[in-house]
């Protein structure tokens, strides 16, 4: 589901009523209109419905012209006046709808929550005041427990009018925001569940299923391949290279996600959990080389090692280290890990 910026009220329509006493003429002025619809709604015994379109006039005649205050102070003031009135859900999302007008954001959220926490939900064109609520916070509230919240409840209330799919992804992220941890691996396994994880197309995360899969199987994972620095890495990695010692570096390698690919390819395409360098070198006494410092090209997360002298079509290797992000556990989190291989010289 693609969301937009902000839903603009389908109902904000001028509604040209003809009552008792209020006929419009051409000698009549903006002004004296709004003054009789107000006559009558202090003077005349009226129905809800009626109440409702009279306000309803009121108010869309000042929006026209642009009186967004004009309409705040309105509505505000006939809420606060009438509290058992059963369209203040309408009113008060007429009222944050002017605010994201002014754009001021802030205080739109505040009218909009207050709707889902204080007024029950009211149908408004055949659409949920409380959804078209959501559907505006998610999208201009910048606190993730806030956006936490209202994402939990578009899943939860209205399954069907949203792309759970992606609800999921985007609540795993204002969880990451967050800190909550538990609940990031809670809700990306949630999301890798849909049946359409593997293909959904996320504005803004191209790698949405890939990096969630890769946190949650790593977190089910031993973990016990990683290093607490990248030099003690590069150091057991030499050592094995030096000495031949390939059933060692077949236990270095991670476990997950590790690939073996060329330059060109997507890493997705390289993963090979089952790879064996010791059934690679079988019955050869290959001497592997190495550079005798990383790749210029590493950087503080990701470090290359350039190695040459493999058997097959193309003997140069790069051993591609990368450090672990795992914040959930403090104690694996910032170790490093022999992620893949890159077969081939780099381009």
């Amino acid at each position: 589901m693609k969301l937009k910026k902000y839903i603009i009220l389908p109902y904000i329509a001028c509604l040209l009523m003809t009552f008792p006493g209020c006929k419009q003429t051409e000698s009549y002025t903006k002004q004296d209109v709004q003054k009789q619809l107000k006559e009558i709604l202090e003077t005349q015994s009226l129905d809800s419905r009626q109440r409702y379109e009279i306000v309803m006039q009121m108010a869309t005649s000042l929006y026209n012209e642009k009186d967004y205050q004009g309409v705040v102070l309105f509505l505000t003031d006939w809420v606060e006046a009438h509290p058992d009135d059963i369209y203040n859900a309408n009113w008060l999302l007429f009222t944050a709808n002017c605010y994201m007008e002014m754009k001021a954001e802030p205080i739109a959220e505040y009218y909009f929550d207050k709707i889902l926490q204080k007024y029950p939900d009211i149908l408004i064109k055949g659409k949920s005041a409380h959804f078209i609520c959501l559907q505006n916070l998610i999208q201009i509230s910048t606190i993730p427990s806030h956006r936490i919240k209202y994402f939990n409840e578009l899943i939860s209330r209205y399954p069907n009018d949203v792309n759970t799919t992606e609800l999921y992804f985007r609540l795993a992220k204002e969880y990451e925001q967050d800190n909550q941890w538990e609940q990031v691996l809670k809700t990306y396994k949630l999301f890798l569940q849909q049946p359409d994880a593997s293909k959904i197309q996320i504005a803004g995360e191209p790698d949405a299923y890939k990096n969630a899969k890769r946190l949650v199987d790593f977190s089910r994972s031993s973990k016990d391949w990683t290093f607490e620095s990248l030099s003690d890495l590069e150091n057991s990695i030499k050592k094995a290279l030096k000495n031949k010692d390939w059933d060692r570096l077949d236990r270095i390698r991670a476990k997950i996600n590790f690939f073996t690919m060329s330059w060109k390819q997507d890493e997705n395409e390289g993963i090979k959990e089952n790879f064996s360098i010791a059934t690679w070198n079988m019955g050869t006494d290959s001497e592997i080389k190495y550079n005798t410092r990383l790749d210029e090209s590493s950087s503080p997360n990701e470090a290359y090692l350039r190695t040459w002298g493999w058997t097959g079509s193309v003997p140069i290797w790069y051993f591609y280290f990368r450090k672990v992000d795992f914040p959930i556990n403090p104690d694996i989190n910032g170790n490093w890990e022999w992620a893949g291989i890159y077969i081939g010289n780099k381009l």
